[in-house]
């Protein structure tokens, strides 16, 4: 009976392991794609493309739920980059989900703000800070131009803005020594 019980502990066991380690191959490889797949999105959390962030839109993506062309902030190249990684034909954007616009800034007339808080709660990024009936801003640095904090301010206190172009950091000029 000692011999049954161990035989079948070790099957089990066996069984087990092989599981795990299938189920880990296949969804490393499926993750890593979905995560290759969200660095190629703009990250604007706008969520346009009908799922509520890159993210689920990339998982979309990977599952065949979702075309390449549903991401409006990411345009064209976004479009060639996710047809490249996965091997599909390029296509058009889908204008459906709205139209591809050079990137944006959230800014706040701080002067017509009432601090309501409707704005903080919808930024998807956290791009907005203040507290209830003070003023608010933005964050430039964090702001993806999302769009989603303008419907729920009562006041039309935000604009968009056109975002200003990275920073370009100058190279350091090499020294030469003379020999004097």
């Amino acid at each position: 009976m000692a011999a049954a019980l161990l035989s079948l502990s070790f099957l089990t066991l066996l069984i087990g392991l092989t599981l795990a380690i299938a189920s880990g191959r296949w969804t490393d490889q499926g993750d890593k794609l979905v995560e290759r797949v969200n660095q190629a999105l703009p990250q604007t959390q706008c969520a346009q493309c009908g799922y509520p962030g890159c993210r689920p839109y990339a998982q979309a993506i990977v599952a065949d739920e979702a075309d390449i062309n549903q991401c409006p902030p990411g345009g064209e190249a976004t479009i060639k980059a996710l047809a490249d990684l996965l091997g599909r034909p390029s296509k058009p954007l889908d204008t459906s989900h709205g139209e591809h616009k050079p990137p944006q800034l959230a800014v706040i007339d701080e002067d017509r703000c009432i601090g309501c808080t409707l704005c903080i709660q919808a930024c998807p990024v956290d791009a907005i800070i203040g507290a209830a009936r003070q003023m608010h801003t933005v964050i430039a640095q964090e702001c993806t131009g999302c769009e989603l904090c303008l419907p729920p301010c009562p006041v039309d206190c935000i604009d968009l803005v056109d975002a200003p172009p990275p920073a370009i950091v100058p190279r350091p000029i090499p020294l030469t020594v003379r020999a004097g």
